[in-house]
């Protein structure tokens, strides 16, 4: 996985309150306009039998996509974000394009690194273990009991 694919993904899979809140403690921020507004669609969702055999179809899922571009600064070029979201969440996918703007920037991209997609990693590996906790309580050891004379070795 590149570093981009690892930070869209990151951006994509954030909680969306939690998301504007981080980049809403960021500062000074850039201007950027839409060059394809939020719009909600379908996607298909495929799978492979048993994880590793042929492709099929699974079904459909709503997303929400969206397109900014940073205004253009001297010296920078202006630069295009893309945000794929699950659901349909029009903020979160502008959010989410918005941010990948900014870590294609120089200028934004350590920042936005540490303040923003560092501590969504943080909060997922947490939520992540707290799931695995929560079904992990839930295990049923079965065990089998061996019925007539006791075998001696």
């Amino acid at each position: 996985m590149t570093q981009r694919q690892t930070w869209m993904a990151t951006l994509a899979k954030a909680e969306p309150e939690l998301l504007e809140k981080l980049v809403n403690k960021l500062s000074t921020l850039p201007s950027y306009s839409f060059l394809r507004s939020p719009e909600i669609g379908l996607a298909m969702v495929r799978g492979r039998a048993g994880g590793t055999g042929e492709l099929f179809n699974l079904g459909e899922i709503t997303i929400t996509r969206c397109v900014v571009q940073l205004e253009s600064q001297p010296g920078y070029e202006a630069i295009a974000g893309f945000g794929y979201v699950a659901g349909r969440s029009h903020r979160h996918a502008e959010l989410a394009a918005f941010c990948d703007a900014l870590l294609q920037s120089p200028q934004w991209h350590d920042q936005i690194q540490a303040e923003v997609i560092q501590p969504l990693q943080v909060e997922s590996q947490h939520q992540q273990k707290l799931k695995q906790r929560q079904t992990a309580a839930t295990k049923v050891n079965f065990f089998t009991m061996v019925r007539g004379e006791a075998v001696e070795n």
